[in-house]
């Protein structure tokens, strides 16, 4: 199973070599998008998509309720995550 993040795009940076600038949880961060760019969709048209970042690859396109919905749950697995680290720190003696 692999992990995907939401991210949009905000700019391209090489089109020759499907280059983009995306941001994620406001961090931009250079990615490829040759797995999303067709001649229907080329690399220029890119830019405001909502996309899946997988290591450095743009792996498929999502709509921006669904990216929506996937920060909210990643939001939720580290607000848990921060709560059960605080637990144990205050289960030590």
């Amino acid at each position: 199973m692999c992990l995907g993040i939401p991210g949009r795009i905000v700019a391209v940076i090489d089109e020759a070599d499907s280059l983009a600038m995306v941001e994620v949880g406001g961090v931009r961060r250079p990615i490829n998008i040759s797995f999303i760019t067709s001649e229907d969709h080329p690399a220029h048209s890119c830019i405001g998509d909502w996309v899946l970042v997988h290591v450095g690859f743009a792996m498929s396109r999502i709509d921006e309720d669904e990216a929506a919905s996937t920060l909210a749950i990643l939001q939720e697995m580290e607000d848990m995550r921060a709560e059960m680290e605080a637990m144990q720190q205050s289960a030590l003696p």
